[in-house]
């Protein structure tokens, strides 16, 4: 668990590349500035670690590319204990974020292997969610709903209607929507039923995939 000078150097690199492709929020800059990304990758990848790309983890999974762990995290707009959803624990980088941001986070896993290693790993790095949970992401997670925001770190190749439910009035849900390809969307909600859509070009997941445990 080594987090030495150089790789804060290379953090620092890495939020002047993630600044320069315009993510302009202070909070999340500071966020990927100091959250050790190394740590969350196997060993053998440590020379990539602040490189601006995803990088395979354990369980067929991605830790996803730093910029677009900035961008849906800037999308959300957390205001410190924002209750927030995250669907796809993962490496759990994303997690950690949210909790830099201030948020209280819920978090569900379907991956058996990764929910356990990611959940005995956070609380050693000081990031503590609300909740970690192992279960299916298209359901949400009704019992601590209505959340401030959700975000989904899988291709949906549909939006989960369970979500658009859980979501408070005036709360984000940011979702990466298709098939091979699929393009970021913001849902906030406005009112019971109505919800405003905007799209923001074309980004790569790994699918969300349905409970199969």
């Amino acid at each position: 668990m080594i987090d030495n000078f150089k790789h804060k150097g290379m953090r620092q690199q890495l939020v002047s590349t993630v600044k320069s492709k315009g993510i302009t929020n202070e909070a999340v800059l500071n966020a990927i500035g100091k959250i050790p990304r190394h740590l969350f990758m196997d060993s053998s990848f440590l020379d990539h670690a602040y490189q601006d790309k995803a990088f395979p983890i354990a369980a067929d999974q991605t830790i996803s590319q730093p910029y677009t762990v900035a961008f849906q995290s800037e999308l959300l707009q957390i205001n410190k204990n924002d209750k927030v959803l995250e669907i796809g624990t993962g490496s759990g980088y994303q997690t950690a974020v949210l909790c830099e941001l201030g948020a209280k986070v819920y978090s569900i896993e379907r991956q058996q292997e990764l929910f356990k290693k990611t959940s005995k790993f956070l609380p050693k790095l000081g990031y503590r969610a609300k909740k970690l949970v192992f279960g299916d992401g298209y359901k949400g997670l009704v019992e601590e709903a209505p959340f401030k925001s959700i975000i989904v770190t899988a291709g949906a190749p549909f939006v989960p209607k369970p979500l658009l439910a859980q979501l408070t009035i005036g709360g984000r849900l940011v979702i990466p929507v298709g098939d091979n390809v699929q393009t970021m969307t913001l849902f906030i909600r406005k009112g019971e039923k109505e919800f405003e859509k905007t799209e923001f070009g074309e980004f790569r997941f790994v699918p969300l995939l349905e409970d199969k445990n």
